[in-house]
């Protein structure tokens, strides 16, 4: 334990203490209408997005892997959450929180965190893009105040079910939802320190209890009342049926859970110049899903706005994180009656404006104009979160941009015959030199540059293939600029060398660098090629490869491929 400690209270003083306390405490005003914001929108009751933001926020501040993480639930959630509570139910969804909090714990233990950095970009800001949709085309009904609306799993579902209950339009729902809107938006111009939500949701609900009571759907006609007390602790019925059955859904919640925190930690080392631990922070993001279920509370992660927030506010330590979970508590406790008079309405325009924040639309746009493989891989990730799911998106993104990856690598693969160019003293080999006129037919020389693997293996074949058909005395491949070989450019090369070998042709070569000398050592390589066959310089080999000519058929050649022809011709120029 006292690793987790290490470093994160050194130096700690009232002076800490105090911007922890402010900065908490205005977290935790924004953290409340959000918990039960996001707790409604994924289909669940108010107070157990209240209980996640409290559990799930104390061990994510005091075991996660940033000082200065705030987590909770978020609206990455939502549509994930929302979909396992309609095929599963609620009960259904906690068992999976904790298993997806093993998960966690699990990618923590094997150092898994420095993975998630690997994600292309337009795959986390495709899929966050589809989210905000999803959340945002979600808060219609609410925002119209639609009656008899039922939740379904897909987007179009949904859309389609909003559009056959366009006749209940509440005018009284719309009028509420504007006045949250409106006074959100106005509120950071008069009191820029104070959250637009929350003044949002208090004014709204006024008004809605003085002008528009009864006429409005509120969280306690709809929900019931909140208890204002401490969840009970329970365990999830586990069977192994439950646990088959919701593996798929707890991999994805493990994985965007882990995707969100270790994003939040990116930003808020950003904006403190710091450096947080990833294995860690998914230990603690996994001990928090495993333990907030048991409360009766749903997934968490970090949350990135939240975060910004708290960093903005002035932390100083993982205590603002703990003491914006304190002040979740006593508002549960203290206020809890109050919130039953929230109306729906209000909530809408709130996760609207998360989906709109969250959206990476100056982002999303500036990679669609690049008309790249990037922008396919944006589109693709996009549209399959939105009308597909978010796991399909994800792996059909991820494969396509190692689609792609692989073919711009490919590419990058430059195979190159050269000879020394006479035009020079320092006679460096050049390809431009290289013609059918100017051509040893004896020796062949390669420069190879870029990855030898999967993707480039047949394009390194088919370029050595034309010196194998006139079967040379001596190759040499110049190797200085291959960073990589892997197991399938390994057995290309292989079935090169061995092809050489059986016309008698013996393969040099030159500038190998370490780490591909290492594995040409483990596939046994090195010893089919021979160790007195690696040179550091070209001129080491060609001198080598002149050494081994068959002077005989140096007679009557015109090419003058090297230095060294004009001795080896002369002899019979001069019988003529």
């Amino acid at each position: 334990m006292s690793k987790i400690w290490t470093g994160r209270f050194e130096g700690y003083s009232l002076d800490y203490f105090k911007k922890d306390l402010l900065s908490g405490t205005i977290v935790g005003i924004v953290a409340v209408p959000l918990a039960m914001s996001f707790a409604i929108a994924s289909g669940v009751k108010p107070e157990y997005g209240i209980y996640t933001a409290v559990i799930a926020g104390i061990l994510i501040s005091l075991l996660g892997g940033s000082k200065y993480q705030i987590g909770g639930p978020t609206g990455a959630f939502v549509p994930i959450l929302l979909g396992i509570v309609i095929a599963y139910g609620y009960e259904n969804l906690l068992l999976a929180g904790l298993m997806a909090g093993i998960m966690l714990v699990l990618m923590g233990l094997f150092r898994l965190g420095s993975l998630i950095k690997y994600i292309p970009r337009p795959v986390t800001i495709g899929f966050t893009a589809g989210i905000a949709v999803i959340i945002f085309a979600g808060q219609l009904a609410n925002f119209l105040g639609l009656r008899d609306i039922e939740q379904h799993e897909r987007f179009l579902d949904n859309m389609l079910e909003i559009g056959s209950h366009l006749h209940t339009v509440n005018v009284y729902s719309i009028l509420v939802a504007m006045i949250c809107f409106l006074v959100m938006l106005g509120t950071p111009r008069v009191l820029p320190k104070v959250p637009g939500a929350l003044v949002g949701i208090v004014v709204s609900a006024v008004a809605t209890v003085l002008f528009f009571n009864g006429q409005v759907a509120t969280i306690g006609s709809t929900y019931g009342s909140i208890p204002n007390e401490l969840p009970n602790f329970g365990i999830p019925e586990i069977t192994m049926d439950k646990i088959m059955m919701l593996l798929g859904p707890a991999f994805v919640i493990a994985m965007l859970g882990g995707i969100e925190s270790l994003l939040s930690a990116v930003v808020a080392d950003g904006m403190t110049k710091s450096k947080h631990n990833s294995n860690r922070e998914l230990l603690g993001q996994g001990i928090a899903n495993i333990v907030t279920p048991l409360f009766g509370g749903i997934p968490a992660t970090g949350a990135i706005a939240r975060t910004a927030t708290n960093i903005k506010s002035g932390a100083a330590s993982p205590i603002s994180g703990i003491v914006h979970c304190i002040f979740v508590l006593l508002t549960l406790l203290v206020l809890a009656p109050f919130a039953v008079h929230i109306p729906l309405a209000s909530l809408a325009p709130v996760l609207m404006m998360v989906a709109w924040n969250m959206s990476e639309r100056k982002h999303f746009a500036h990679i669609l104009k690049l008309k790249s493989g990037d922008s396919l891989v944006l589109v693709v990730t996009f549209l399959l979160t939105v009308f597909a799911s978010l796991t399909v998106a994800v792996e059909v993104g991820l494969l396509t941009s190692l689609v792609l990856f692989t073919k711009r690598m490919s590419g990058m693969l430059v195979v190159s015959k050269v000879l020394p160019d006479h035009s020079n003293d320092a006679g460096k080999v050049n390809a431009e030199v290289v013609s059918s006129g100017h051509d040893c037919p004896q020796v062949c020389i390669y420069s190879v540059e870029g990855p030898l693997f999967f993707g480039s293996a047949q394009t390194f074949e088919q370029s050595i293939l034309p010196s194998m058909n006139r079967s040379p005395l001596v190759c040499i491949l110049r190797l200085g600029k291959v960073s990589l070989i892997d197991t399938t450019g390994e057995e290309y090369f292989r079935n090169i060398l061995r092809d050489y070998q059986s016309r008698g042709c013996t393969m040099l070569l030159t500038g190998v660098r370490p780490n591909l000398m290492k594995s040409f050592d483990q596939t046994g390589l090195t010893a089919e090629i021979g160790e007195e066959n690696f040179y550091a310089h070209t001129g080491d080999a060609i001198d080598r490869a002149i050494s081994s000519l068959n002077h005989d058929a140096c007679h009557g050649c015109k090419h003058f491929a090297f230095k060294e022809c004009t001795k080896l011709v002369r002899p019979v120029m001069q019988q003529k």
